[in-house]
């Protein structure tokens, strides 16, 4: 039908007949067959790595070397390490011993057949870190050893045939320190010595060499793309096509390039930054990044060095790859760089200006943030910020805290307060119960504030910035619902190092691969990370709701950081107690007399000092023993230092000379601002053969203390044996019965109520076996529960027999090298002050990997337990119905623990304990531990340990607080003031806090600005002012009144942050201004004189 129509067939290209059998890839041979290419193994001499240097050149001819070794583990300056001697070395020769250092002079001579290549390095090899300075002393570029970061790049004015010098700062550690073997964390060995086995001129084939790193990557893509997607299939072809032709090649210079134009189909033009110039929307974030433990598995004198070599290679690295930003936070270091490379401190303050090198972090340096007080996590944002905002003209807008055990719930508020909006961490990722469930999400702390927080989805830190770690930025995202961005934070870390050429290198390929060939999640360089931010932050803005996350970030790892290092812990506590008094004590003296002049440059000294101290791992106990030697000399320093200045405040205040004489009138000095009532013992210097205890009792901050009589005792205290080894103390409040050291009994007489559980001990001594899965000084683990161990006390001995307070010591053996001694005491009422049964012990510690806890069995039900934190009270469950609740078996407090049920409550005060668990109506405090890794030692020796039982009737409340506040701060005795005792009574006392008794008044010092304090680091404030920080203790809304004396004249009242920028005037009557403070809410107030 149709008609006579014709249609031509089409030939085939298809030829007739097969040329023979072509078989299926068989991936699993020919995947593994990429790593043949580049590995170090049988065939390195025939792949590409022998293709990577065109020619090198060694020996004396034209790499001269000689040393000069600083005596007795000195630490010199280059000005004072070149004035020496230098003697000759060569490769080969060792160096030594641990922690030493060899300043090598480095005399280079380009050989004429090297002249003209591409790119000349030295490459230099001794296995531990060093760092390269000009022949005129500039630091330029860090070392690392072992095979990374072993290059410098010579430059081009070294060609000229002659002889140029440069020198090497040998460190003998590696980037982790001296540990044996291969286990960073175990104590260091003092006799290592390192060997220089390359010394070099290498004339590098920078084709090989790139074509080395988009292999890698494409290596990658075939591996770890799904095997069922083109993009693998893909990239495993493109791989062995390159191994083909560099084969058939024979390995020469056209078959490399060939083999990248090859790589350039998968990967694009990897060839300079502006792979990134693409408008295609990015993922990940990428930043680098150069975490540097201040101390860790090292002293702080080498973390000096560390950031000279980290840091000068970042900037030498922004001059060669212009899309690289790099962020590093802690004050501290670069106060350290500024003093000590003051060439380099320059050149890093020009990368900040340009945007390149990021300060972040806003606080002193990485500290903990379980351990310190409220006041001292105000100062590591007051210290940081101001320095960064002195020495680069900003203020860091994001909290950077990667690798910190474990977040405070008051953290939010506090960074708020500090000018910050966003957090930054992975830590909790190294949760060993529980995987925590967001990436990105509004963390929300007790008083209700809130910081956006990002998580790095690559649960770390220091990515090396691999084709994995820009995968698992978005793969391992949990917050995708919301926003599926992530910040890639990469560069070697810890140990300091920071990014590599390579990693700069593999993100360029991994961004090519995204634009060419797609499911890479898309990278991109360039931003900061506030840039980062800023997007999520505009997100929010326009509507997106990130989930939330209520109260602290509890880390499921490291709750033995809680204990170890029980001194050091002791010395912060005991520090940040000195402080709160000198600053108020200063303070008021600078009202009193205009000619004495506020110590702010010593007092900034003693907070820096107490702040590195609290670095996340020296403070927590996870450094080794050198670094507790240096914070014990520190902490002495401080203590010295702070006492001295206390004296100058008090004779500038008036106050005679300290008290050397009973004979002298005494007055007792309360810093807090309540009334106390007290019983003082007086010191041994001090005491007469009448009187050994008076009685400080009044509303004003100086009290003239009277000796207890029988005029003016209202109460007393006994103890009786009211059967053999069994003893009874006993005051108004109390019956507490003792049979050998424990506690069987103890009522509170006005309840008629027994406070420990029928049957049960309390003060009884436990041991534990403390072998965690392998963090030694940070973990405890729960399995340690299992193997508790009762310890048996001998008979009890009557050491005071009242009336004024009682006092029953027995000895406890541990083991045949460890001992406790405890005294039991119960002081006399005093009117309607609450009293507690006080527990005093010297313990000799020698155990290994054990952990000693004190237990009070307390007849008092409750799920939740209260525990002291910064500003205010956390609750955590008493129970183990969850894996969440169970997680924390082991927890933080501060001052005190409280177990309280409707109408009744027990608290547990201590001195400077910070481990605590409660399971049940159980009291645990945690009292010492015994770890061996990465300090051997740790605390073995001597201990001083107070702990007290304070029972209360009613809620927990504003008693428990003040109590426990009360039994830190001792009153300070002096001589009664040569001048007007009322007078500077009333100076004292003339800023008080009426009203809720939940308000606590929990600082007061200068202003930073001030006329007269001012160090010149920012603009001056005109006039004088006065700081106080005030927060609410217990978890509502309070309301009081601040009155101010006449003597101090304040004008006017401005409410303040942190920083004590002005946020708005007070209305100021009559000498006093209201404040209205919600839950846990802290406030600061500046008093304009």
């Amino acid at each position: 039908m149709g008609g006579d129509t014709y249609s031509a067939l089409r030939p085939s290209g298809l030829p007739q007949r097969t040329a023979g059998p072509v078989g299926q890839l068989i991936h699993s041979i020919y995947k593994s067959r990429l790593h043949t290419f580049t590995d170090n193994g049988q065939y390195a001499s025939q792949n590409l790595r022998s293709k990577m240097y065109e020619a090198k050149a060694s020996g004396d001819r034209y790499v001269k070397l000689s040393v000069y070794s600083p005596p007795n583990l000195s630490r010199p300056t280059f000005k004072e390490a070149t004035s020496h001697e230098f003697k000759s070395t060569h490769v080969g020769a060792t160096f030594g011993p641990s922690w030493s250092t060899h300043w090598i002079m480095v005399q280079l001579k380009v050989p004429s057949s090297l002249r003209k290549k591409e790119q000349l390095e030295l490459h230099w090899d001794a296995g531990n870190e060093g760092l390269v300075w000009t022949e005129d002393g500039e630091p330029i570029q860090g070392l690392t050893g072992g095979g990374e970061r072993i290059e410098w790049i010579i430059p081009d004015s070294f060609r000229d045939g002659s002889f140029h010098t440069i020198y090497i700062e040998m460190a003998c550690n590696s980037m982790f320190g001296n540990a044996p073997g291969g286990d960073s964390i175990q104590p260091p060995v003092p006799n290592k010595y390192f060997t220089l086995y390359t010394a070099e001129i290498v004339a590098v084939n920078q084709e090989a060499r790139a074509l080395y790193i988009d292999f890698w990557i494409l290596g990658d893509a075939a591996r770890e793309f799904p095997e069922n997607s083109w993009e693998e299939h893909k990239a495993l072809q493109i791989g062995n096509k390159i191994m083909d032709t560099f084969e058939m090649g024979c390995g020469s210079q056209a078959s490399i390039i060939e083999c990248r134009k090859m790589a350039r189909e998968y990967l694009g033009d990897v060839n300079s930054s502006k792979v990134y110039d693409s408008d295609k929307e990015p993922v990940v974030y990428a930043i680098g990044h150069c975490h540097i433990d201040t101390c860790w598995l090292w002293p702080w004198a080498e973390t000096k060095r560390k950031i000279a070599r980290s840091w000068s290679n970042q900037c030498d690295l922004m001059d060669r790859y212009p899309e690289h930003r790099f962020t590093c936070s802690q004050a501290q270091q670069y106060k350290w760089l500024e003093h000590l490379y003051p060439k380099l401190f320059d050149r890093v303050k020009m990368k900040v200006k340009e945007g390149r090198f990021q300060p972040v972090g806003g606080s002193w340096v990485e500290h903990d943030t379980n351990l310190p007080s409220g006041e001292s996590l105000a100062r590591q944002f007051l210290y940081g910020q101001r320095y960064f905002e002195s020495r680069f003209g900003q203020r860091c807008r994001t909290f950077w805290l990667p690798d910190t055990f474990g977040y405070s719930s008051q953290l939010p508020q506090v960074t708020r307060l500090a000018g910050m909006s966003r957090f930054f961490t992975q830590k909790i990722s190294w949760n060993n119960i529980n995987n925590f469930p967001h990436s990105t999400f509004n963390w929300v702390g007790l008083d209700n504030s809130q910081v956006l927080c990002h998580m790095a989805p690559a649960n770390t830190y220091t990515a090396d910035a691999h084709f994995g770690d820009v995968n698992r930025s978005l793969s391992q995202n949990k917050s995708m619902d919301q926003d599926p961005r992530g910040l890639l934070v990469f560069g070697k870390g810890d140990g300091g190092g920071g990014p590599t050429w390579e990693h700069l290198e593999k993100l360029r390929r991994c961004r090519g691969m995204s634009d060419t060939i797609g499911l890479l999640p898309r990278v991109k360089m360039g931003d900061s990370v506030e840039d980062f931010y800023d997007k999520l932050e505009e997100k929010a803005n326009e509507g997106t709701k990130f989930v939330t996350w209520y109260g602290e970030l509890y880390l499921e790892l490291h709750r033995g950081t809680y204990t170890t290092q029980a001194n050091n812990k002791w010395n912060n506590r005991k520090s940040e107690i000195m402080m709160h008094d000198l600053e108020y004590i200063a303070t008021m003296a600078t009202i009193k007399n205009s000619s004495y002049k506020y110590p702010k440059k010593e007092i900034d000294g003693i907070w820096e000092g107490i702040l590195l101290c609290q670095f996340h791992d020296c403070l927590p106990g996870s450094a080794l023993e050198m670094c507790y030697r240096d914070s014990h000399k520190l902490y002495e320093d401080v203590f010295k230092t702070g006492k001295r200045l206390a004296e100058d405040a008090l004779s500038a205040l008036g106050f005679d000379e300290p008290a050397s004489s009973i004979c002298q009138p005494l007055v007792a000095i309360n810093t807090l601002p309540w009334p106390r009532a007290e019983i003082i013992r007086l010191p041994e210097h001090l005491k007469d053969s009448a009187d050994e205890y008076y009685i400080a009792k009044s509303d004003s901050a100086v009290i003239a203390i009277q000796p207890l009589t029988v005029d003016n005792r209202k109460s007393t205290a006994s103890i009786k044996e009211i059967k053999q080894g069994v003893f009874q103390l006993s005051n108004a409040h109390y019956k507490v019965q003792v049979e050998n050291g424990i506690i069987t009994s103890l009522v509170d007489r006005a309840e008629d109520r027994e406070i420990v559980v029928n049957g049960c001990k309390a003060n009884q001594f436990v041991m534990f076996d403390d072998k965690p899965l392998y963090w030694q000084a940070w973990d405890v683990e729960v399995f340690h529960l299992d193997t508790r161990q009762e310890l048996q006390s001998g008979p009890g001995q009557i050491v005071e027999s009242g009336p004024d307070k009682v006092s029953l010591m027995t000895e406890t053996k541990i083991s045949d090298r460890s001992w406790v001694k405890t005294t039991i005491s119960l002081a006399a009422s005093v009117d309607d002050q609450p009293s507690y049964i006080e527990m005093e012990s010297e313990v000799e510690w020698r155990e290994d990997m054990k952990f000693l806890k004190v237990e009070f069995p307390v007849d008092v039900t409750n799920t939740e337990a209260s525990y002291e934190t910064q500003y205010g009270i956390i609750k955590r469950a008493t129970h183990y119905n969850t894996s969440w609740d169970m997680a924390k078996f082991e927890v933080c407090c501060h001052k005190w623990a409280d177990l309280s049920e409707n109408g009744y409550g027990v608290s547990i005060l201590n001195d400077s304990k910070y481990g605590f668990a409660t399971a049940g109506n159980m009291m645990r405090l945690s009292l010492l531990r015994a770890p061996k890794a990465p300090d051997a030692h740790a605390d073995m020796g001597r201990h001083h340990i107070r702990y007290a039982i304070f029972p209360h009737v009613g809620p927990l409340d504003d008693r428990t607080v003040r109590t426990a506040r009360n039994f830190n701060h001792p009153m300070r005795l002096t001589s009664r003031p040569a001048a007007s005792f009322s007078s500077i009574s009333d100076l004292l006392s003339s800023i008080s806090l009426h009203g809720s008794k939940a308000l606590v008044l929990d600082t007061i010092k200068r202003g930073e600005d001030d006329e007269d304090v001012s160090r010149g680091e920012l603009p001056k404030r005109q006039g004088r002012s006065i700081i106080i920080r005030v927060y609410e203790s217990l978890g509502g809304r309070a309301k009081g009144i601040v009155k101010l004396g006449s003597v101090i004249g304040v004008k006017k009242v401005f409410r303040t942050n942190l920083l004590e920028d002005d946020e708005g005037e007070v209305d100021l009557k009559q000498s006093a201004f209201n404040i209205e403070l919600k839950a846990f809410e802290v406030a600061t107030f500046r008093l304009q004189l």
